[in-house]
């Protein structure tokens, strides 16, 4: 495939010698994990433990940059201005970016570590734009890989890391010690309560458009998220899903029968039965 580039990006910069002490103890990507030549994906959490920004995270020597779309880089930039306080960082922004998706190795070219995941080769080069402007392809090789983004599968503020998968794709440690939600996406971890989860939508016939909900005789189960022709991603209850699909009941999109897989590199598997406790 072409160079793709992508619209509506931008960049944070924080520069300085204590640049990741400063980002390892507020987002949830382990920075210490971040190899030269990676792109992470990353999120910074409400205390609540929802997602509140999410970007790509890249490293340059002492320098670490957040990717993130201009709808929400100025508000980023904002709320790491106020953790600061008198840290030795600087904090810089470019808005727009020059951002564009890559299928080979190019200088500033970073490997997306969640196509990696996916055994895929994807990169994000910086500074340079693609030879096409259409994201068709690059949309289309991200929905057959299970790969979900704000804005087209779910909404700042209202999702979980689990729930868009950042538990399996390496945007979300574990092990680092706290930062921002850390608690409660925690919490969910050790007891396995997270039951929304990205799935690949597939259908006989086109899909209907972003936000269609996804029901099981007449009860919801989730909601349609990105779309193209036929195929797409929605965030629904796996284990209302499993137990559709254990008993041979049609699962809509509004009156459109679709197929749920979920993504093979997450190592989830559709429950057999419904959790009626955390409904």
């Amino acid at each position: 495939m072409q160079p793709v580039t992508l619209p509506d990006r931008a960049m944070i910069t924080v520069s300085g010698q204590d640049a990741q002490e400063f980002l390892q103890a507020l987002i949830t990507t382990d920075l210490d994990l971040l190899e030269d030549g990676e792109a992470k994906p990353g999120a910074l959490l409400t205390p609540q433990g929802k997602i509140l920004f999410d970007f790509i995270v890249t490293r340059d020597g002492t320098t670490i940059n957040l990717e993130t779309g201009v709808d929400q880089a100025e508000a980023l930039l904002k709320r790491l201005t106020m953790y600061k306080l008198r840290a030795p960082i600087s904090l810089s922004l470019t808005n727009p970016a020059a951002v564009s998706i890559r299928f080979d190795e190019a200088p500033r070219a970073y490997r997306d570590a969640r196509f990696a995941k996916a055994g895929q080769a994807v990169y994000r080069a910086y500074g340079t734009k693609g030879e096409t402007t259409t994201t068709d392809d690059y949309n289309r090789l991200r929905i057959s890989n299970g790969i979900a983004v704000s804005g087209a599968d779910y909404a700042l503020q209202d999702a979980f890391p689990h729930d868009v998968l950042m538990d399996k794709n390496g945007a979300l440690s574990f092990k680092k010690g706290c930062y921002v939600g850390q608690e409660v996406v925690s919490r969910m971890q050790h007891r396995g309560t997270a039951r929304r989860r990205v799935v690949i939508v597939a259908a006989q016939t086109a899909l209907p458009e972003t936000g269609t909900p996804l029901t099981v005789k007449g009860r919801l189960i989730g909601t349609l998220g990105s779309v193209i022709g036929a195929s797409g991603l929605a965030i629904v209850r796996i284990d209302k899903a499993g137990e559709a699909i254990a008993a041979g009941e049609p699962i809509l999109a509004g009156d459109i029968a679709v197929t749920l897989t979920l993504p093979a590199w997450s190592g989830i598997e559709f429950p057999a039965e419904a959790d009626e406790a955390s409904a």
